[in-house]
């Protein structure tokens, strides 16, 4: 994919970032940590840029964190599931077989009792 370069504001300084995602994506990323940062620096009169910039990654980093886990962890689910089914399936064929096989039994039984009866005692 190509790269571009973008023009991003963040907390009153400029960056221009060279990427393969669309401008718009990388805009909303940049409003979004501006907005973070802008809120911790506006908590508090002794957070500076440098520190709001670190709670933030923390944060930022915190939520990946945790969306990784559960992005894991329903994988593992979802594999479970596919295992699960499959076993399900492959007992499913094998009880068909089974009925076919027993169906055949009863046809040949009911073939055999029918020629008994007409047999005269």
């Amino acid at each position: 994919m190509a790269t571009s370069k973008v023009r991003l504001n963040i907390c009153g300084s400029s960056y221009v970032i060279s990427t393969s995602e669309s401008e718009d994506y990388m805009k909303n990323l940049a409003d979004r940590l501006n907005l973070d940062m802008n809120e911790l620096m506006s908590s508090s009169n002794s957070v500076s840029i440098t520190t709001a910039a670190v709670m933030t990654a923390l944060s930022y980093r915190d939520e990946l964190e945790k969306a990784s886990g559960s992005a894991d962890n329903m994988r593992r689910q979802i594999k479970d599931y596919l295992e699960d089914a499959a076993s399900a399936k492959m007992a499913a064929e094998e009880l068909r077989r089974d009925n076919v096989a027993l169906r055949k039994r009863v046809a040949d039984l009911e073939a055999r009792l029918k020629t008994r009866q007409d047999i005269p005692d």
